[in-house]
């Protein structure tokens, strides 16, 4: 992420990124011959909507109107995973690995969002968020050691 010069920024880039996971676990559950793991899939999309609406509000909250230029719209493919256009296939375990690196980076980013947010109460929500990102990737984790063992990186 570049620079950002105030807290408005910080939210657009927030919500523009739970657009991209919402749209990524959408693709997911797409790929995935489990029921049980497609509902835990879908259930995080809706999640990362959740995440959204609560930082559309926080902006509503400064006087700011909620736009949605500069935002993903729904790819006309699966989701793709790099500026090279190359489309998501993957296996399942493949799959649990992406979310839960994904959650990570989420996690991360919420965590260093809020050393360069101003208002007190816009803070509180990103350390909120990015708590509810560390129970996404637990979610996951928890799949991936079921079927897998534990994740290779992990210690």
């Amino acid at each position: 992420m570049s620079k950002v010069n105030s807290d408005a920024e910080i939210l657009e880039f927030a919500i523009s990124k739970e657009i991209e996971a919402y749209h990524l676990y959408l693709a997911l559950a797409r790929h995935v011959a489990s029921l049980k793991m497609r509902g835990v899939l879908e259930d995080l999309a809706v999640e990362e909507l959740k995440h959204r609406q609560r930082l559309e509000l926080e902006m509503m909250k400064m006087g700011r109107t909620v736009t949605g230029e500069g935002r993903p719209t729904r790819p006309d493919t699966d989701y793709i995973l790099s500026d090279n256009n190359m489309p998501l296939e993957m296996d399942y375990k493949d799959i649990l690995l992406l979310g839960m690196e994904k959650e990570e980076v989420s996690f991360r980013t919420y965590v260093t969002l809020v050393a360069n947010m101003h208002e007190e109460e816009s803070q509180v929500l990103l350390l909120a968020l990015a708590e509810e990102e560390v129970r996404h990737k637990l979610r996951l984790e928890a799949e991936y050691n079921e079927l897998f063992g534990q994740p290779r990186d992990s210690e």
